[in-house]
């Protein structure tokens, strides 16, 4: 998922050449998830038309302080209704009026009124932008905590060739992406983190396995890529999904397929949630062709399969080790028991005596307990929002 999914973003667009490449812009917006609303100067609609940004952004393009039947256009309202403001192309003369607080247009009064970051990414020609005022200008953005996209070197519209040319809009979007990356809380950190039941065949038809969804974990994973991690989601069978989303996503079937992914990863990995409901037991003995039922009654020889998550503690060395404990009775003492002997740096209760909590629910009610002891216990709650307490309280620890 990428971090520009449903952010608000406010375009605003002036008047130079560079202005025809935000239409790419807007459709590689939308395409990663934002939302996208458009405002011009009148003198960007010379190169651009509103009509092909209204469409691309499926929303009204304003370039006007009053609409055509004379009624005032609250610019005030865009400037907080968005997550980002991108001004692109920003011309010399757009820099000089944003540095100096001017308000004469539609993109600077709702300049003046943004809550939110503001990005600009400079368009000129050579000397324009070599120019001592041009920089000066630039400099005091920056004191202003405008964030400037760095202009790229090329062929300009006066043929010369040069620095000032408007980034691609390939690299304004990644600028933007790695800004807002490099504030989240987890960001550049690898998590790994196991999602789902396994199961363990019985033969080519039945297997041994639990009514785990893998929610709880997919929803963790999710949260934590908003959060600016490096995600692997280890899962096994299930019906969720990652739309649009960067995570890696492996799927597996057996403990011993989970357990050979998860070593492949372990190692470089920062922090390790173990939330999939891993079988305790397979058959002794697999069947390579489907067992007829007879009269009477049958009996599986079960074993033991590998305890991944003992392994995982036997072996840490800087990895912060999360584990799960789903409870019937017992609880605390249980998930305290398992905290200690599996060497975990957090463990994360929910009990099947909680209605609404454990498997196939899309609500959970968890208590999350440190290797210090200290519990922090959290009421019903869906689990996207039970994803982000157990994160939150991650970052505590970490």
């Amino acid at each position: 998922m990428s971090v520009l999914k449903n952010k608000k973003i406010l375009l605003a667009v002036t008047g130079g050449i560079a202005a025809y490449k935000t239409t790419f812009l807007v459709r590689d917006f939308i395409k990663l998830g934002a939302e996208v609303k458009v405002i011009m100067t009148e003198k960007a609609t010379d190169f651009v038309t509103p009509l092909t940004l209204s469409t691309l952004s499926k929303n009204p393009v304003h370039f006007e302080l009053n609409d055509t039947d004379g009624n005032w256009t609250n610019h005030v309202e865009l400037g907080i209704w968005a997550d980002i403001m991108l001004v692109a192309p920003a011309t010399a003369n757009t820099i000089a009026k944003m540095a100096n607080g001017m308000s004469d247009n539609f993109v600077m009064t709702s300049f003046l009124s943004a809550k939110c970051p503001v990005y600009i990414a400079p368009a000129m020609d050579l000397d324009m932008y070599k120019n001592k005022a041009t920089q000066d200008n630039l400099k005091k953005l920056i004191e202003n905590s405008i964030k400037i996209i760095p202009t790229e070197s090329g062929e300009l519209a006066s043929g010369l060739v040069g620095e000032g040319r408007m980034a691609e809009p390939e690299n304004i979007i990644e600028f933007i992406i790695n800004d807002i990356k490099s504030t989240l809380t987890l960001s550049n950190k690898k998590i790994l983190i196991t999602a789902g039941p396994t199961y363990e065949s019985i033969d080519p038809v039945r297997f041994i396995g639990n009514h785990s969804s893998g929610k709880m974990g997919f929803e963790i994973a999710k949260d934590a890529e908003k959060r600016g991690a490096f995600v692997t989601l280890i899962s096994g069978p299930t019906n969720e999904i990652l739309d649009k989303s960067a995570i890696t996503l492996i799927s597996v079937t057996s403990t011993e397929e989970m357990y050979n992914e998860v070593i492949n990863y372990y190692s470089n990995s920062d922090i390790v949630i173990m939330s999939a409901a891993v079988a305790d037991y397979k058959p002794k003995f697999y069947s390579e062709i489907k067992i007829k039922k007879e009269v009477g009654e049958m009996s599986i020889e079960l074993e033991k399969t590998i305890d991944i998550l003992s392994y995982l503690g036997q072996n840490k060395t800087h990895q912060f080790l999360v584990g799960f404990a789903l409870e019937t009775n017992n609880e605390e003492d249980n998930a305290l028991l398992k905290l200690e002997k599996k060497n975990l740096d957090v463990i994360v209760l929910n009990s099947l005596n909680d209605k609404g909590a454990g498997f196939k629910s899309d609500t959970n009610k968890v208590k999350l307990i440190s290797k210090n002891k200290e519990i922090k216990e959290y009421s019903l709650k869906n689990k996207a929002e039970v994803a982000k307490d157990i994160l939150d309280f991650l970052e505590e620890k970490i």
